[in-house]
Parts: structure tokens; sequence; C-alpha cells
């Protein structure tokens, strides 16, 4: 091993599963949120606390790898027996034992947030799974921010129709924005979902621009979004729903 070998390998790679530096985010997360708020108590402290107690073991044992892997001559911490090789095999499948335990006490405190409406914090975690090769954990986080933030808006979608006001028009563009934004775009069906509600909002927007003799613009799909045009293309929902924005603020400049 190189000195820059040496230099390097405690920052990157101290174990088969991820840099120490990947490591410690959830524990990161856990600290502010103990930090930030310091009424926060019962289980969310309890599961801080333990995610912080984990990810402590975590790095003890993948600094052993470190030291147990660096040099045949190099001392051995908490010398238990046996030989080197024997030593790192116990010390690797310690370290893959202690993150799957990371792992498991991160998703529970993702729920505990989600149930407390920090979504942002509960995206900072599922970013993290996914930097960390953890797919699967990160794909169930976003599909359960995906369900919580669309609940949070379901109440606010009963109202479309093709005649709201331009109060409800406003409201309407402004959640549905919300929504594109705050659901995960691997959410499954949430593109197809806004695109069945775009021609109801579009139809509302072309009759105030009949009420008004204004002229529709050659180049304008209101009226082909208004008759459902958009209907197979979910994959266009931000682009249309941005143009039907545009041509509603365009009537009040």
């Amino acid at each position: 091993m190189t000195e820059q070998e040496r230099t390097a390998a405690p920052a990157t790679a101290a174990s088969p599963y991820l840099a120490l530096r990947q490591a410690v985010r959830p524990a990161i997360v856990a600290h502010c949120l103990l930090a930030g708020d310091q009424e926060r108590a019962g289980k969310l402290a309890a599961e801080c606390e333990e995610l912080l107690l984990l990810t402590r073991e975590l790095l003890k044992t993948a600094g052993q790898i470190h030291v147990l892997a660096a040099e045949p001559g190099a001392e051995v911490p908490h010398e238990h027996g046996g030989d080197r090789q024997a030593q790192i095999l116990d010390a690797y499948a310690d370290a893959g034992m202690l993150w799957a335990k990371v792992v498991g006490a991160t998703v529970a405190l993702a729920r505990m947030l989600l149930d407390r409406g920090d979504w942002d914090e509960v995206r900072r975690l599922a970013a993290f799974f996914a930097t960390a090769g953890e797919d699967s954990a990160a794909a169930y986080l976003r599909a359960e921010l995906g369900k919580a933030a669309w609940e949070n808006y379901r109440g606010q979608l009963h109202g479309i129709s093709n005649i709201m006001p331009p109060g409800e028009i406003r409201r309407t563009i402004h959640v549905l924005r919300a929504i594109l934004c705050e659901v995960p775009a691997d959410f499954a069906g949430r593109d197809a979902k806004v695109n069945r509600l775009l021609p109801p909002l579009a139809a509302s927007i072309h009759a105030i621009m009949k009420s008004r003799d204004i002229q529709v613009p050659y180049d304008s799909r209101v009226e082909h979004i208004a008759t459902g045009g958009v209907a197979s293309y979910p994959d266009i929902v931000k682009q249309s729903l941005d143009e039907l924005s545009a041509e509603f603020e365009g009537l009040y400049r």
C-alpha cells in the first residue's frame, strides 16, 4: 500500500458496504433533529439516539477492518485470537450486520418523520439510500413520501372543474405545481393523475378567454388540452401545466 493509499483509505472505503462519509449521513440527520428542537422527546429522540449508537459501532468495526487489512505488521486492536484472515472476515460480517441495522433504524426514523410532516428530511434520507446503493430502501421512502404528499393535497383537488373562476384557477395551478414538486417523479401514476386534471383547468382558462372575446393565439394549446389532447402524453405534464399557467397569467398583464 502506498502512502497516498494510506492517506485516502480512511476517508473512502473502510468497509465493503460504503464510504465512511456516506455512513455518517443518517447520523448527521439525527444530530440535526436533536439539536434543532430541544423539545423533541419520546420515541423520536429514542430513534435518533439508537441510530447514532449503531452508526458509532459501524464506524468502529469499519475502522477495525481498515487496520487489519492495512499491513501484516500493524497492531491489531481487540485481538480475539485466530489468524488475521479470520478476523477480517468476522469484521466484514459484523460491519454488514451493523449496516443492516443502520438501514433499518434509518427507515424507522423516516417513517416517524413522515408522520410529523418533515418531508424534506425524508427526501434527504431517500437520497442517502440511493447514493449508498440501497435502492429498495430509497424506493420505499420515495413511495411513502409520494403517498403522504398526494394525500396532503387530495382535498384541494376536488373542486377542479371546467368553469372555475380566476381565483380557483390560480389555486389549482399552485396545487398541481406543488404536487409535481413534492411527490417524487417515480411515484406510480403521478404524472398521469396530474395530466387528467389539465383538461378542466384548460377549459376554465378557455372559458375566460371566450367571455372576454380574447382571440386565442394560433400557437396556443389551451383548446387542445381542454379537449383532452394531452391525455396520452403524461411525460410532458409539467410543460403543459407551464403553458396553461403562462396563458392564464397573460390574461391579467
